[in-house]
């Protein structure tokens, strides 16, 4: 494994279930899954994206990620409503593998008034590293 591929942005916050969170402007923020995810997942093949206009809770189901090892859910990290989802996916899923952190991402939420401090209680690029070192 090299540097690049087990890298944690620091700009970025984190789930235990392995989800990223990087937060745009207006309390939107963009999702995906983590690099040590996608490892763990191998080659994605499919995946299942929400509808824009569909409302989650926190830790509600999403979406699916299919590879070519297992069917794994993806968690909303935090409560909101779909605004944008990558349609690129659907004909290119592995972009998931190849770029975790950039066009691989799945959804965009829109987060409510306390959007900001729900982001605050993710978990940072460090601890995130923690947890998956610790794992």
């Amino acid at each position: 494994m090299t540097a690049e591929r087990t890298a944690t942005p620091d700009d970025l916050r984190y789930t235990e279930a392995h989800e990223w969170v990087r937060v745009l402007d207006g309390n939107r923020v963009r999702v995906g899954v983590t690099d040590h995810a996608q490892e763990q997942l191998g080659d994605v093949v499919f995946v299942q994206l929400p509808t824009v206009g569909d409302t989650f809770a926190q830790g509600d189901a999403l979406g699916e990620v299919e590879s070519t090892k297992s069917v794994s859910d993806i968690y909303a990290p935090l409560a909101g409503e779909v605004v944008a989802v990558n349609s690129a996916l659907e004909d290119s899923p592995e972009l998931i593998n190849s770029a975790a952190y950039g066009e691989g991402w799945i959804v965009e939420l829109q987060l409510g008034d306390t959007g900001a401090d729900e982001v605050a209680g993710l978990l940072d690029a460090s601890a995130y590293r923690q947890l998956v070192e610790g794992a």
